[in-house]
């Protein structure tokens, strides 16, 4: 698809400018009457809207330049403003994405999932196609409020969610057929009103955590070195985020295998995969931690540090995942001499399509001398590793047994088990 940013000319910016209004994010600007105008900002749902063709924001015709293509007088909802730019970022904000004011691939996703809403349209569990919106979010936040196991409200119709709606039909002595139509939704919205807070996918996910125990012996960790093959990632002074994580990936799987742990790139040196299959193939291993690896670049030479990230956003997270992402940045930061960036929540796919506690590190920026000399070195991604070791130890101590941060060694074993 098209990129779109400040600085755009395009009639696909004056159907992003509907879907900000429809979505709450720009005020609506007084109807347009003139069909030269172009299409008002109510246009959104028309032919025309996001999300009606391969492409949800088309590249103009050739010969357009922005003034209709025949001299025609400019409509100014197709300029990306300061405005837009401020309702796009303010929207990437909310939804847990990167934000940097582009629309693209991501940004499209999350706009065309937060217009839906529960009752829209029939949902259900479909193995190739899953419903993914903020309806089906919706629906888990109820489901869970109420006592069923959604797992987390990741807003994707997965078998845990249809589990939990046939469950919910038992209960209310409907037919269980997993369907969430409009006898469902009524069931829920007759209870809607007795059913407040309360976060059960958070216990749920500590008491299975305890239930694992402490010992490592045959844990399965997914390794993701974030690029591979053609795609070098940031590149700067003769290093590339490729080779890095490439070296790091290799030193943190032969630290975990010496540890008793299973480790498992989810894909080979030679290969990029879209986030989408990573996380396919991290649950398809069955494994019980993924890690994906990565360094940063900036235009400003003075950005610096390392920051770690877990699935998250306004509605909840990953309770697990957010203690596994806090152990990890204190541990990397207190056995290196990195900036602390802290942890934050994200919904990019890889986090969010994960059913194992998951987190995204960024190792620094290749942009700053000093962490660009720091990842060049052997010694640091040693540390990097025996870091990540030690927090995968750690989330699976009880709190008695916890060491200070940057203490705790994990020992060798003589023979895997």
């Amino acid at each position: 698809m098209k990129l779109l940013r400040l600085g755009d000319r395009d009639p696909s910016v004056a159907e992003a400018r509907a879907a900000f209004i429809h979505l709450g994010f720009l005020p609506v600007a007084p109807r347009q009457t003139d069909a030269a105008d172009g299409p008002g900002p109510g246009a959104l749902g028309t032919s025309t809207a996001p999300g009606t063709g391969p492409d949800p924001f088309p590249a103009s015709p050739a010969g357009d330049a922005g003034n209709g293509g025949n001299g025609g007088p400019v409509d100014a909802t197709d300029q990306f403003d300061s405005e837009l730019d401020n309702a796009v970022r303010a929207f990437q904000q909310s939804r847990g994405l990167s934000v940097d004011g582009i629309i693209g691939p991501d940004t499209f996703r999350a706009i065309e999932e937060a217009r839906r809403r529960l009752g829209d349209r029939l949902l259900h569990y479909s193995v190739t196609h899953p419903f993914v919106g903020d309806d089906v979010a919706a629906l888990q936040e109820r489901l869970s409020n109420m006592g069923f196991d959604v797992g987390r409200a990741d807003g994707i119709f997965g078998a845990r969610t249809d589990s939990a709606v046939r469950d919910f039909q038992r209960n209310r002595g409907l037919d269980p057929d997993g369907l969430c139509g409009p006898r469902t939704l009524r069931e829920l919205k007759r209870l809607e009103r007795t059913v407040t807070g309360g976060r059960p996918d958070v216990l749920r996910e500590s008491m299975r955590l305890l239930a694992r125990g402490p010992s490592l012996l045959g844990m399965v960790v997914a390794i993701d070195p974030g690029h591979g093959g053609d795609d070098l990632g940031v590149s700067s002074g003769g290093l590339c985020e490729r080779d890095l994580m490439a070296d790091l990936a290799s030193r943190l799987e032969a630290r975990l295998l010496a540890s008793g742990l299973e480790a498992y790139p989810v894909h080979g040196p030679h290969e990029s995969p879209p986030e989408a299959e990573r996380a396919a193939r991290a649950n398809e291993i069955g494994a019980d931690l993924l890690v994906s690896l990565h360094v940063d670049a900036s235009g400003s030479a003075q950005a610096q540090g390392v920051s770690t990230y877990y699935y998250g956003h306004a509605r909840g997270s990953s309770a697990v995942g957010e203690r596994f992402a806090a152990l990890v940045q204190r541990e990397i930061v207190s056995r290196t001499d990195m900036v602390d960036c802290r942890a934050h929540p994200k919904t990019w796919e890889l986090l969010r399509r994960t059913r194992m506690p998951a987190v995204q590190i960024d190792l620094g920026y290749l942009s700053n001398t000093h962490d660009a000399a720091a990842l060049a070195s052997t010694e640091f991604r040693a540390a990097v590793a025996e870091g990540l070791l030690a927090a995968t130890q750690r989330l699976f101590l009880p709190p008695e047994q916890d060491p200070p941060t940057g203490q705790l060694r994990v020992p060798r074993i003589a023979a895997r088990a």
